[in-house]
């Protein structure tokens, strides 16, 4: 039976339901603090320091730091091991880590901050499309340029078949993991970050069948491809 779904788009389609997921978790459990989406983090601090709450500003910008610090390493990993499951694969053993380890709440965002940049730098290209699987702006920009060039073509080269359903997609995705996240807080008594670490050995599964690898980088480089 064919599939309804191409494998880049179930790939980005499932990654930003991780980081819906995470993100709304992390809002809710954590503070009000973002795991994945370090511009409402950012805007956040903004707002508290524009109040004078220099502590709160403070907890909002932190898990900037195990952000960078994930992303930098998931670049590493791609240099050493050229495979995205690899970073993936760790993020989704820090978001089961973080769901079963007795950790306080700031550690805990922290970490998944962490795990979130590591995702972030995994994997930025889909079939060819740049999508990021942690914030949906771009994305959205991404996706009213590709639907304006298939209402009035132009001579330049066209995006992929498959760009807008992809990039409709992870919007949906992050949506749906938001929502999500926020059921498995009040209704389910298990971890609920158990949730985007299995969904995370599914895209790792499915890295694995494609044989995908990344090509060791140099300076001339076009930007990565997690195919």
């Amino acid at each position: 039976m064919p599939m309804i779904f191409n494998r880049p788009q179930l790939e980005a389609g499932l990654l930003t339901v991780v980081a819906g997921l995470a993100d709304a978790v992390g809002y809710v459990t954590m503070g009000g603090v973002f795991a994945a989406n370090m511009t409402g983090n950012t805007v956040l601090a903004g707002l508290a320091l524009g109040d004078g709450h220099l502590d709160l500003a403070a907890r909002r910008l932190a898990p900037l730091a195990t952000f960078f610090l994930g992303a930098m390493l998931a670049r590493l990993l791609l240099r050493l091991f050229h495979r995205p499951a690899v970073p993936l694969l760790l993020e989704a053993a820090i978001l089961a880590g973080v769901g079963l380890l007795p950790i306080g709440r700031e550690p805990a965002l922290m970490a998944v901050a962490l795990a979130m940049g590591l995702q972030a730098s995994a994997i930025t290209q889909f079939g060819g499309t740049p999508v990021s699987t942690v914030v949906v702006t771009s994305t959205l920009a991404r996706l009213a340029e590709a639907v304006l060039d298939r209402l009035w073509p132009t001579d330049r080269a066209p995006l992929g078949v498959a760009t807008p359903l992809l990039l409709t997609l992870s919007w949906i995705g992050y949506l749906a993991g938001a929502i999500g996240g926020v059921l498995l807080v009040r209704f389910v008594t298990w971890p609920p970050l158990l949730v985007p670490a299995g969904l995370l050995l599914v895209v790792t599964f499915q890295l694995s069948r494609g044989g995908r690898q990344q090509k060791p980088e140099k300076p001339s480089d076009a930007p990565r491809s997690g195919l």
